[in-house]
């Protein structure tokens, strides 16, 4: 059995709630590669079920919108205007807050060649950074990771964490993955359960490769978890900032816990479900968004506190946007280009340049879909060349354009 396949049948390699064996000393905590305090960080927030773009980022100028959504449309009234063309949902208002203090740029058009319409493809194409027709094991975030943990020693896989308590493609790679944890604390104590320990005497020689590569990455993970969890139990800089008590508020303030706590993390992955909106779309929509936007303003302010605005980057997208014309059950069903929003004090330009692209043209359709002008992965380049300071071409496999985003 390949490497590959052994890992995927492997929860133990995605589970960050069932990682083991405390035994294992190969991979001391001293001899983990970690960043200066003050690096960049990146943050990717997913919206999954495919988010309706067009009533996030509202075109409020255009007459075929309104024509074409009769009972969904955002009333021109009600719109956070960014600009001449368009604006925000009302529900984004503490976002609007960020975008008039220069924090956050909004990028129109965002796809890629032959979209897919199916959940599942379509998440794995924005999570491997594949064409649509070649298929990859690795996510773009676990290669950023081989890449920089190439060095003696490899590297510890609290260098990509995902607040969730399991792993995504995206944080997998082919010589380390992230870290999954919901709770430093209850990871760190699940890696030290008694049954756990039993396993202690049952090494396996090398010959048996797969074997050996799960307990490598089952070290890896002890020694992670008793990392972050020493270094955020003695943190003296606590989170002061008041967040939401949802799923998504909560996965922020943790996010916000451990950067404050210097735990050497460059990404963090969080994800928050439910933009699925075939049917009665209006209100579901507009709660998940106003979720949304109280986490990352409650989430930026504490940066803000903590002095690290401009060492922070928000990455937020959707695997899909929604069909221009609204369904017969006050939903919209599935389509293709959509934005992505990014929030954090190290954008460029000013406040004019906020917007990137052009309004989405809603009288040049793709049979009812948007197209797309801009593709995720010059989005992808741009982050790791530009704030992760990494080789895009290596991780992606190609060049791809980089956008004047930093």
């Amino acid at each position: 059995m390949k490497r590959q396949e052994f890992l995927k049948q492997s929860a133990l390699t995605t589970a960050g709630t069932m990682m083991i064996p405390s035994f294992l000393k190969a991979y001391e905590l001293g001899q983990m590669n970690v960043d200066p305090t003050g690096s960049k960080i990146l943050v990717v927030v997913q919206l999954s079920g495919g988010n309706d773009g067009l009533n996030t980022v509202v075109p409020f100028r255009n007459d075929i919108y309104y024509r074409e959504r009769p009972t969904l449309a955002i009333a021109r009234e009600k719109v956070l205007a960014l600009n001449d063309e368009i604006g925000f949902n009302p529900a984004l208002e503490p976002l609007k807050a960020l975008y008039d203090d220069g924090l956050v740029k909004v990028i129109n058009n965002v796809g890629y060649p032959n979209p897919d319409r199916s959940h599942f493809r379509s998440m794995d194409i924005w999570q491997t950074a594949s064409s649509s027709d070649q298929y990859l094991n690795t996510g773009w975030l676990g290669r950023y990771l081989d890449a920089t943990c190439s060095g003696p020693g490899g590297c510890a896989q609290h260098r990509a964490i995902e607040v969730d308590d399991t792993l995504s493609l995206s944080m997998k790679g082919n010589m380390v993955n992230g870290l999954a944890l919901l709770n430093p604390q209850k990871l760190y104590n699940q890696t030290r359960d008694g049954m756990i320990k039993a396993l202690a005497d049952h090494s396996y020689p090398e010959t048996h490769s797969n074997a050996g590569y799960l307990y490598k990455t089952l070290a890896e993970t002890v020694s992670s978890a008793a990392y972050v969890y020493d270094k955020s139990a003695k943190s003296v800089h606590r989170t002061i900032g008041v967040y939401p008590t949802h799923e998504l508020g909560r996965r922020l303030k943790t996010v916000s816990e451990l950067i404050q706590s210097d735990t050497r993390t460059r990404v963090y992955y969080v994800s928050i479900s439910g933009f699925d909106t075939h049917i009665n779309q209006m209100g579901q929509q507009e709660r998940l968004l106003r979720q949304y936007a109280e986490a990352v303003k409650a989430f930026m302010d504490d940066m803000k506190s903590a002095n690290r605005q401009n060492d922070v980057l928000v990455m937020t997208f959707s695997e899909f946007g929604r069909r221009v014309k609204q369904n017969a059950s006050n939903g919209t069903d599935h389509g293709t280009a959509n934005n992505v929003i990014l929030v954090g004090g190290g954008l460029s330009g000013t406040r004019s340049d906020r917007v990137y692209d052009q309004a989405p043209d809603l009288q040049n359709l793709d049979m009812g879909d948007l197209k797309f002008t801009i593709d995720f992965r010059s989005i992808y380049a741009t982050l790791l060349e530009d704030w992760l300071a990494t080789d895009d071409v290596a991780i992606l496999g190609k060049k791809f354009p980089k956008l004047s985003l930093l």
